[in-house]
């Protein structure tokens, strides 16, 4: 028998999951469409031994049927929420046919976050390989972070290589009748107004709280050329695994908490630190996806602040601070998340404003996601274990004014996998040099503030 096609597997089912896109992702993607904001996140993988190139097809192959077999498509009503769509159409495996120089590495993996990526119109994600001149293999793979975040990510790479698939039910593209669909959407719609009431009530709330205890943002910089669109600076530390647990043990702290003490005592170098007391505020995603669940961001969000100049002594208060930050918002969930209700009946113009409140914030927050262990699955890309392997969260188009106004940018992910600690920074500080060599050069700094050493590249 054939092998189903996306059309006829969706059609197949009477009933039909609820395919709309959850409030909160929707919202993050209307509000970055909004904006101008592509987010998106990319996985590297570097082989110093040659590449089974059958099995990284075969990869391929299977993580283009599974969480990433789908686009979104948009309601026809204007209010209205988005849909999933089925879209098992995986591009093809991008092979460079020049080789490049292994010191160009970063560069390359900067290049491929450029290509083009649209959740709506797809492609979403992207493959791509190239080799280097010392004989190793680099494989990159770029996704839209609006059709799944880093740690549904983790169980995508998971199921692609171990070859399970997923039918998710969704219907195939402008499957719905304009008029079907209109009406659908607008009865949903409605019975959604009492949400959108509730999520007023918060919206109100949160303004008014932040009023009274917000200080007021610092005024941006001059830009000669705001509309000038750059790559904020990447870099990817890797320490041995055991070295990096020895010293936090010796800390007493966690493998952890050295990493949010590592990330806060860098941002206090690329000058993230709150005017009013010289702590640094890291902004925590919490997990909070299920079995089996299709959401694309399934994330609450812990904030806490760490007085940056006892990191590098004693990790217990830092350790203390982390642990009480994270069990409150997993015993009071995060309710400022009801505001996306808002989103849709928001305009652009507004959205816009709205952007431009959240990012002025004055403590300058650095946003720091820890995957964790992440199996060594994750790092068999081809069957076999690669040399190196990172993750890490970036934008395309981003301004130059954007980034003055919201007071730089600091995005850290981190992640445990085979022997190594692999840290990735993203970082652009206001007046500073921003160059990949300045950051590689705080990044050593800092190491050697907790009497580590490491690879940046």
């Amino acid at each position: 028998m054939a092998p189903l096609t996306p059309r006829e597997s969706a059609s197949e089912s009477v009933v039909r999951p609820d395919n709309r896109l959850t409030i909160v992702d929707h919202g993050l993607f209307t509000q970055h469409q909004a904006i101008g904001r592509n987010l998106v996140i990319q996985c590297m993988w570097v082989y110093e031994h040659p590449v089974d190139f059958d099995e990284v097809k075969r990869f391929h192959h299977n993580f283009g049927r599974g969480l990433l077999g789908r686009r979104i498509e948009r309601s026809p009503l204007p209010f209205a929420r988005h849909r999933w769509v089925m879209d098992w159409r995986s591009p093809d495996i991008d092979i460079e046919e020049i080789t490049r120089p292994r010191a160009e590495l970063s560069d390359w993996a900067d290049e491929r976050t450029l290509v083009t990526i649209d959740p709506e119109s797809g492609p979403g994600w992207n493959m791509a390989v190239v080799h280097l001149t010392d004989g190793s293999t680099a494989i990159s793979l770029v996704l839209s972070h609006y059709l799944l975040d880093g740690l549904g990510l983790v169980i995508a790479l998971v199921d692609g290589m171990v070859g399970n698939t997923r039918h998710l039910g969704y219907p195939p593209p402008r499957a719905r009748p304009r008029l079907r669909a209109i009406a659908s959407d607008a009865r949903q719609t409605v019975r959604d107004v009492p949400e959108v009431g509730r999520a007023v009530r918060v919206a109100t709330r949160l303004a008014r709280s932040n009023r009274q205890t917000s200080a007021p943002p610092p005024a941006p910089r001059p830009v000669a050329s705001p509309d000038e669109t750059i790559f904020v600076p990447g870099i990817t530390i890797r320490v041995d695994r055991a070295d990096w647990d020895d010293r936090a043990k010796a800390l007493g702290g966690t493998s952890n908490t050295l990493g949010a003490a590592f990330v806060a005592k860098l941002g206090e170098r690329l000058g993230r630190r709150r005017a009013s007391d010289g702590a640094v505020t890291l902004q925590l995603p919490v997990n909070i996806r299920t079995e089996g669940d299709t959401r694309a961001n399934a994330m609450s969000f812990a904030r806490v602040s760490l007085d940056p100049t006892l990191l590098t002594k004693d990790l217990s208060d830092a350790r203390s601070a982390i642990k009480q930050a994270l069990q409150a918002i997993r015993e009071v969930p995060d309710d400022s998340l009801q505001v996306a209700w808002l989103v849709s009946f928001t305009p652009k113009r507004t959205l816009k404003r709205m952007d431009d409140a959240t990012v002025a914030d004055p403590d300058f927050p650095v946003f720091y996601s820890n995957l964790g262990d992440v199996g060594s699955v994750v790092n068999r890309l081809d069957g076999t274990d690669a040399e190196y392997a990172t993750a890490r969260v970036t934008a395309q188009h981003e301004t130059r004014q954007w980034l003055e106004r919201m007071g730089g940018q600091m995005t850290v992910q981190s992640l445990r996998i085979s022997d190594g600690f692999v840290i990735s920074v993203n970082a652009y500080q206001p007046g500073a040099e921003n160059t990949k060599p300045a950051l590689r050069e705080l990044a050593a700094q800092t190491l050697a503030e907790y009497d580590l050493t490491g690879k940046i590249e």
